[in-house]
């Protein structure tokens, strides 16, 4: 049986918000990248662009937002398809280390992300 303490929300309705919530964070963030790119950009623009307090708080946002995202769409993938059922007897102590290794890669990005922006 899975439970839901690795979930992110603990309900599949909080969790289809959220994944619904951050799409639309992402999609506005990649369309003003792309809208700023089609309308030419060298170095120092881009630069200063990402300056501003108004970009870095956007740019931190879709970096929460694709890690939520993430996180939710492959909590759900491992636990439909890393079971005892689907792969015997070590199928949950290997979606705990994929679990895992998934927090520890976002945890990361995310943090990365805080540097490059305020480091």
């Amino acid at each position: 049986m899975v439970t839901q303490v690795t979930s992110f929300s603990r309900s599949g309705l909080s969790d289809w918000l959220i994944q619904r919530i951050t799409s639309v964070i992402l999609l506005a963030y990649f369309v003003c990248l792309a809208g700023i790119l089609l309308g030419g950009v060298d170095y120092a623009s881009w630069k200063a662009m990402h300056e501003t307090t108004g970009m870095r708080i956007f740019t931190l946002l879709a970096a929460l937002s694709l890690a939520a995202h993430a996180w939710i769409g492959l909590w759900a993938v491992y636990t439909d398809y890393l079971t005892e059922r689907m792969l015997g007897p070590r199928g949950n102590t290997l979606r705990r280390i994929c679990q895992l290794g998934t927090v520890l890669a976002l945890l990361v990005y995310v943090l990365w992300v805080i540097q490059i922006l305020w480091g």
